[in-house]
């Protein structure tokens, strides 16, 4: 099914949960049949699905990447405050009015359509508001619950105060107990994983049980409130459990496995094809180049003006570990590994885990330009570390991918991939994960990624380095550095990751500088293709080019430095507040209905 967007005006308060859509029919006209509950239910899929730029780029600003300007929330000159956020106008919550309209009404289909249908479409309902509700306590930490359309004449409703997470959190596992329960298995509603499902149900309920059951047990305290959590609440650790009742009951009984084959390419089919892998994907996005549906993924990661220069930096891809299972910060000399070596034709990247070379452009990568098929080396425009992503990005220019929005290939949203990494670490934060969970779930991953799967009993003190000594348990560690690995630039999940672990600090240019390949001095360069001109060097002036840096070691915002380990360092100054864990509620929203409060560090 492919995908459209709409677009919303704003209005005032007191109507902008109540009000009836621009564009729908009234409910005296409709509400007659199952086509009808269909066609209202996939209006949501239109609106609600994650747009291509959160799915490919939703972590330019985690501790994964550099890029060319740091978010708001980092750089210590930006001004974040309760007058510039944004997240509650009339079109933030158009959607859940939506939702709530048509719970409110369906029941008009009672008796024309069977149980069966009626309850799987109000299952799918109840998964969008769950998914609508999801993003709102993420970002506001809490937020007041609406469950039906508010009448204009409902002052009440429309100027209550925030609920409590908890509550907010009970009635979203509620809605996805609901939907996993009612929405259909069939094959008429799994066959493209483009609808939501049982199964998407399930994998979006471990997802969401996951960040609270984590986020609860690494913050001490409730962000919006800094009271500490009611330990009550969560007694016998029931997120964590959900979530691992949940994937568990995909891994058992679900139609999905990992997508497995040629371990140097199997992987990234995941993400440049043409359609959706439904034996691994869950839920996804789809376009199409015959029907010009298409996205602008290749063009931002390939150009130096249109995208923002997204780079993986070294501290993360040295987390990928040694074909042979062993991390590759355990072998000797590892910090001077070079990209590439011209006279030994050795790069840092022999014998690793084939997913980093599926993940950025290695000394081996292939791309076809003008016709033409040849070993492609990281453009110093685009790139601000050498580190170049191409997971999302298709590798010939034809139609044009380079220069506009041309890009064919279908998004995934959900994988199986990371139901196994959701059940792992449910498991192993409650102390359950041995080594037959161990086998049923992190073995296939790195077993799929040409990896030998070693059980750990030790921690590596890389990683208990890299998550600033906070996590000792070897095996958390492992399944950290496996969801980073896996998942790397999907969906926003490392940034979500990060806030649940209450890691935000790992973003600072303290914990984690900017740092690229290493060159040792300024005299470094190499030649991928044999041509016998150099693909990299560096200069102490001017501007970058395709295959030329300025090393200026000013210490300057957004200039080129060598450090005194020998790499590349992309200059720029970060800072992380406690407070960022989520945002201030829009002084606009306060303003209309002074209820809402505003989050305790924002004041």
């Amino acid at each position: 099914m492919l995908l459209t967007a709409g677009a919303f005006a704003m209005t005032s308060c007191s109507d902008f949960l109540s009000r009836s859509p621009y564009d729908e029919i009234s409910s005296e006209e409709f509400w007659k049949s199952e086509k009808d509950l269909e066609l209202y239910a996939t209006g949501f899929i239109q609106r609600m699905i994650p747009a291509e730029s959160t799915i490919t780029r939703g972590d330019a600003n985690t501790d994964m990447c550099a890029l060319s300007l740091a978010t708001d929330l980092l750089r210590p000159d930006a001004v974040v405050s309760a007058d510039n956020q944004t997240g509650w106008s009339e079109s933030d919550w158009t959607n859940l009015r939506r939702i709530n309209y048509m719970l409110d009404n369906m029941s008009k289909c009672k008796g024309v359509v069977s149980d069966e249908v009626y309850n799987h479409y109000e299952g799918v309902a109840r998964f969008w508001r769950a998914w609508f509700y999801y993003g709102k306590i993420r970002t506001f930490g809490s937020v007041p619950w609406y469950e039906h359309v508010i009448q204009s004449s409902d002052t009440e409703a429309l100027y209550k105060g925030r609920d409590s997470r908890e509550y907010v959190m009970d009635r979203i596992l509620d809605d996805l107990n609901f939907a996993a329960t009612n929405c259909s298995s069939s094959a008429e509603y799994t066959a493209g994983s483009c609808l939501v499902s049982k199964w998407v149900a399930l994998a979006f309920k471990s997802r969401v049980c996951l960040f609270e059951g984590t986020y609860r047990k690494y913050h001490t305290v409730d962000p919006a409130t800094q009271k500490a959590w009611d330990v009550s609440y969560n007694e016998n650790d029931k997120f964590l459990r959900e979530a691992a009742a949940a994937a568990k009951e995909i891994m058992d009984d679900g139609p999905y496995s990992l997508v497995t084959g040629d371990v140097s390419t199997v992987y990234r089919s995941l993400f440049t094809s043409a359609a959706l892998n439904t034996q691994e994907v869950i839920f996804g996005r789809e376009y199409s180049q015959s029907l010009s549906v298409f996205h602008e993924a290749s063009w931002v990661f390939f150009s130096p003006t249109y995208g923002s220069r997204i780079s993986l930096v070294k501290s993360f891809v040295d987390t990928y570990l040694m074909a042979d299972g062993t991390p590759f910060t355990s072998q000797d000399g590892y910090e001077r590994e070079y990209f590439y070596n011209d006279a030994t034709q050795e790069s840092e990247f022999d014998n690793r885990d084939a997913r980093l070379a599926q993940t950025i452009a290695t000394p081996g990568y292939m791309q076809t330009n003008d016709g033409v098929t040849a070993l492609y080396s990281p453009n110093w425009t685009v790139t601000r570390t050498g580190y170049q992503p191409i997971k999302w990005c298709l590798d010939s220019d034809e139609g044009g991918v380079y220069e506009r929005a041309a890009s064919w290939n279908s998004l995934p949203v959900i994988r199986y991939a990371e139901v196994l990494l959701n059940y792992a670490e449910a498991k192993a934060e409650l102390g359950e994960c041995d080594e037959s969970v161990w086998n049923e779930t992190i073995k296939l991953l790195r077993e799929r990624a040409g990896v030998k799967s070693i059980y750990p009993t030790v921690a590596d003190p890389y990683m208990q380095a890299y998550f600033l000594d906070e996590i000792t348990d070897p095996v958390i560690l492992e399944i950290r550095r496996e969801r980073g690995c896996e998942l790397c630039l999907e969906m926003g999940l490392r940034w979500d990751d990060l806030m649940r672990w209450h890691m935000g600090d790992i973003l600072s240019s303290d914990n984690t500088p900017w740092k690229g390949i290493y060159v040792g001095n300024t005299s470094y360069s190499y030649d991928i293709d044999g041509d016998d001109e150099a693909d990299f060097y560096m200069t102490s002036g001017g501007s970058e080019t395709v295959n030329s840096i300025a090393i200026m070691n000013s210490g300057q915002n957004q200039s080129f430095s060598i450090d005194d380990d020998g790499n590349i360092v992309w200059e720029y100054k970060r800072e992380w507040k406690e407070r960022n864990y989520i945002r201030p509620i829009p002084t606009t929203a306060i303003t209309r209905n002074p209820n809402l409060g505003q989050n305790e560090l924002w004041k």
